[in-house]
């Protein structure tokens, strides 16, 4: 069967799918205008897609309408055939579902309810996971969790899946998310055991390939200073500390894989490199030993395991984060299958100059032109695969590739088509001080918009400890903006994660200082290289970049027409007080966190700010922007709030509507109150 798909996957099956009306409305002369908020506000028609152990299903969350989300079941050997749709109460939205058995899913949605758990009551979104059949029925079972009443027990659910039990074809190892105690439930009787009871000293089991617990962790302090301990079960069953991870040191060592050999676990570390390496730890001989999988400029960060009963366990390849997430593949059929896909889907390389930020290093990189696949779901005899093609000018698309032909399973933005999206490249810069920032840089189509220059927004993310790459952007910040004649910048600055130990510790400390010098040194860059009208540049950012675009507000460069912050921390003070809570965090984090804080320097302030937040957010909460502006309306600064219903912090509880809203009210205020004009 492996050689038979080696030789025939020749062909691409792409089904024709229709326009929407809503499209070919807009439709003029052949030319797409800009396409609506509601484009890219919609729930994804398609998402989550994953195929059954047994290559006999694959199932997803569809939306047609955009709005509700529903699980879509299609059998494989027809996918023609009308798929088996399962709703869901009108009340809880359906965020994830995946298969843990051949027959068998496991369900999340959340809800905006009114709860009390551990004594306290408040109002927000809450997780449920539940097991449903192929037909959508949930299993019956008679697990119960320690001291949760009805109401507690119906939204934990089955609590959180710790393991699938790969090995067993009946039972899945779930976790009270309360207390903690691992359980072995059986999804066709509904039994259930308690294998261990939770432990204020431990947390994070991880199971072997086999299922049994073999890791978990331990907070401790040593001398005053916080570590995490990382304990794992020998051969002969023996408990036992390995190594440790001190906050103050932040060089986490985490466990990202357990082997066939009982004695070798799989670690993801720094060890003195600028980059995680994954190595090999002899758990007999308590040492590391050589390096299984490193990338020269990249994190690499987990390890995919065969589930195939002829050579289950082996390694099959390793994931890093690249300018996208990425897999180095080890086993030739997957290799294969994704040079075979990447051509069938006319996936082409095009390079990229690149310089190791660590060293200065100077290499060409390959990545995808416009787009690039992954095999998002594969069957245990790596005869199935789920494949999605997405980039950051082509919203996802999911095939199914059997008996060697890809068959177009569905888009996830099928208004988005034919619109004109925007060219989106990987790039470097230098800051003021020589340190290269990396970029992610979306242009508008030169065809419609013309060479540039352009206006331009500076998009920096949020964490600040985060990253962005060279996917879709599922916000709309880039291409709703791109298709509207914006080029977007997305800098990498200083303090984020995943390009590298560098990077990342530059950002100590300088908040509002150099992590704001690489914002302007991009919105510089854009200005040298053409492609930005240096009257025309606004900053637009969101949690961290809202601080960011605040901080834009105040300092007095004149690169900015105005700014816009989207729930934003109007001082440092409220992210210290977030990390203060958590004694490890006290000294992971905590001390990074200084710098300039926006309110303190209200008079400072020189142009527009327009301030966003949801009225849900327990992340950042709205009285921060509440309270700027109320600030700034005394002082007489130009200053607009809006905070929008239902809406959380993260981007799961945002609603289209939320969406829609922040879209278009960004868009209307960078027209009439960007600066004298508009921009």
């Amino acid at each position: 069967m492996k050689k038979q798909l080696l030789g025939t996957m020749i062909a691409a099956c792409v089904a024709a799918v229709p326009l929407s009306a809503a499209m070919a409305a807009v439709m003029q002369e052949g030319v797409a205008e800009a396409p609506p908020a509601s484009a890219f506000g919609r729930k994804p028609a398609i998402s989550g897609v994953s195929i059954s152990p047994d290559g006999q299903h694959v199932v997803a969350i569809t939306s047609p309408d955009g709005k509700q989300r529903v699980i879509t079941i299609w059998k494989t050997d027809d996918l023609r055939a009308t798929p088996h749709v399962v709703g869901s109460d009108p009340r809880s939205e359906i965020i994830s579902v995946r298969f843990i058995k051949k027959d068998r899913l496991a369900v999340t949605t959340q809800q905006l309810a009114d709860f009390t758990i551990g004594g306290t009551a408040e109002r927000s979104y809450r997780m449920r996971t539940q097991i449903l059949d192929l037909e959508g029925n949930p299993i019956r079972h008679s697990l119960r969790f320690d001291g949760l009443t009805p109401e507690q027990q119906a939204f934990v659910g089955v609590g959180s899946v710790v393991s699938n039990l790969p090995r067993d074809s009946e039972a899945i190892l779930v976790r009270d998310p309360i207390k903690g105690d691992l359980y072995r439930l059986n999804l066709y009787s509904g039994r259930f055991e308690r294998l261990e009871r939770g432990s204020d000293r431990f947390s994070g089991q991880m199971t072997d390939l086999n299922g049994e617990v073999r890791a978990r962790q331990q907070f401790d302090f040593d001398n005053g200073a916080a570590y995490i301990g990382q304990w794992i079960k020998d051969a002969d069953g023996n408990w036992a500390e390995h190594f440790r991870s001190y906050a103050r040191d932040r060089t986490p060592i985490s466990i990202v894989g357990f082997t066939l050999d009982p004695n070798i676990v799989l670690v993801s570390r720094v060890d003195g490199r600028d980059h995680e390496a994954i190595y090999e730890y002899n758990v007999a001989q308590k040492q590391f030993g050589e390096i299984a999988f490193a990338h020269p400029v990249f994190d690499a960060d987990g390890v995919l395991f065969s589930r195939a009963p002829e050579d289950f366990g082996e390694i099959l390849g390793f994931s890093y984060q690249g300018e996208r997430s990425r897999v180095f593949y080890v086993d030739p059929v997957l290799d294969a299958a994704q040079t075979q896909i990447r051509q069938a889907l006319g996936i082409r390389d095009v390079p990229v100059e690149w310089k190791d930020i660590a060293t200065g290093q100077a290499m060409r990189l390959q990545v995808g032109e416009e787009a690039d696949v992954d095999l998002v779901s594969v069957s245990e005899d790596r005869s199935r695969f789920i494949v999605r093609k997405s980039g950051g000018a082509v919203p996802p698309e999911y095939y199914v590739l059997q008996d060697g032909r890809l068959a177009l399973l569905g888009r996830a933005y099928p208004e988005l088509r034919d619109a004109p999206l925007g060219p989106v490249s990987l790039i470097q810069y230098e800051a003021r001080d020589g340190l290269l920032i990396p970029g992610i840089l979306t242009k508008p189509d030169p065809e419609k918009f013309g060479p540039g220059p352009y206006p331009a927004i500076i998009t920096p993310h949020g964490g600040p400890w985060a990253r962005d790459d060279l996917d879709w952007d599922p916000t709309g910040w880039t291409q709703y903006f791109a298709a509207r004649g914006f080029a977007v910048l997305q800098p990498q600055f200083r303090g984020s994660m995943g390009w590298g130990q560098r990077l990342w510790r530059a950002g100590d400390s300088e908040w509002g200082r150099k992590m704001q010098d690489d914002n302007d040194d991009g919105a510089r860059y854009l200005i040298a290289q053409g492609i930005a009208a240096p009257d025309r540049i606004a900053m637009h950012g969101y949690s961290y970049g809202g601080y960011a675009s605040m901080m834009a507000a105040v300092r007095p460069n004149g690169l900015y027409q105005c700014a816009i912050a989207g729930a934003g921390p109007a001082t440092i003070d409220l992210f210290k007080k977030g990390t203060y809570n958590s004694r490890y965090l006290r000294e992971f984090q905590h001390p990074t966190a200084n710098g300039e804080d926006p309110l303190r320097r209200l008079n400072e302030i020189s142009i527009p700010l327009y301030l966003y937040t949801g009225d849900r957010d327990t992340r950042v909460i709205p009285q921060e922007s509440r309270t700027l502006a109320a600030a700034m309306e005394r002082a007489g600064k130009p200053v607009q709030l809006r905070i929008l219903p239902d809406m959380e912090h993260t981007m799961n509880t945002w609603t289209p509507e939320n969406v829609e809203i922040v879209l278009t009210s960004i868009e209307e205020f960078l027209k009439k109150d960007c600066g004298p004009g508009g921009i």
